[in-house]
């Protein structure tokens, strides 16, 4: 096998643009740790390629072209789109794998319809992961959206098939290959519930990863996430899609839901790869 990482992190831009305003600084520094410890783990683990499983916020597509997932195969990407000040990360441009996230698409096509753009502008959902996890940039980075934004959303049962595509895709190259699934979990973004987090939400749903409960996992209602998480609730495809491509478990390093300024309940994992 060729994947070599599997894991898990939230993207909120609190993480970054509100990381003075935090009050409880002990546990932003346990966040802060966390991500460190998996910014390590991905490094020991070989990778020479990073895949970012992140949700589309609009940054790419409307609705007047919302692909249910795309892959990014240029050579180069570019971000943040979010103003730098705000974000508390600068503008930067990141390289690709174009190579390997070609013979990627092309693997998954097999299975799952996709889209694929040769330019990609990478919003907080992908700039805040890689400010923790690849802080100089020197890593391949292959880009990879779900819509979790505009309905019609993909079904999860779909979003399972898209992760499962992603591990064959992966075991067909001979390159070390690492993936961070990153969205939510339970989040109001951009609404007046803003900072609301459904802490027992978020751990059922973390218990289903950690048992490997496929059939738990895809039982959520779009409905029923949205009335009990938000419509961030949505990026729990991601997740999905992760645990598909990693087939095992998952290990949760850190969860908190006592960071309200970063307006979700901040996940740190890390799954078994079988």
């Amino acid at each position: 096998m060729t994947l070599v990482y599997a894991g898990l992190t939230s993207h909120a831009p609190g993480m970054t643009g509100r990381a003075h305003m935090v009050e409880n600084t002990n546990e932003r520094d346990l966040l802060y740790a966390a991500l460190d410890q998996q910014r390590q783990e991905i490094q020991d683990s070989g990778a020479e390629a990073l895949i970012v499983v992140a949700a589309e916020h609009f940054a790419n597509f409307f609705m007047d072209n919302m692909p249910a997932y795309c892959i990014g195969i240029g050579e180069y990407h570019v971000g943040p789109i979010e103003d730098p000040a705000w974000l508390k990360i600068e503008k930067t441009t990141i390289p690709g794998a174009p190579a390997l996230a070609g013979a990627i698409a092309q693997e998954v096509l097999q299975s799952v319809d996709i889209a694929y753009a040769e330019e990609w502008k990478c919003d907080h959902g992908i700039m805040v992961p890689l400010h923790f996890l690849t802080p100089k940039y020197d890593l391949p980075i292959i880009p990879m959206n779900i819509n979790c934004q505009g309905p019609p959303l993909t079904p999860l049962s779909r979003a399972w098939a898209f992760g499962e595509a992603v591990r064959r895709a992966c075991d067909a190259s001979s390159s070390k290959i690492a993936l961070i699934g990153t969205g939510g979990i339970s989040h109001w973004p951009a609404t007046p519930d803003s900072g609301k987090i459904n802490e027992a939400w978020d751990r059922e749903f973390l218990d289903r990863l950690t048992r490997q409960d496929k059939a738990a996992l895809l039982s959520y209602t779009d409905s029923e996430t949205y009335q009990d998480a938000g419509q961030g609730g949505f990026e729990i495809r991601t997740h999905i899609a992760a645990a598909a491509a990693a087939g095992g478990p998952c290990h949760v390093q850190f969860y908190t839901a006592n960071l309200p300024i970063f307006a979700v309940g901040c996940t740190v994992a890390r799954f078994s790869v079988h």
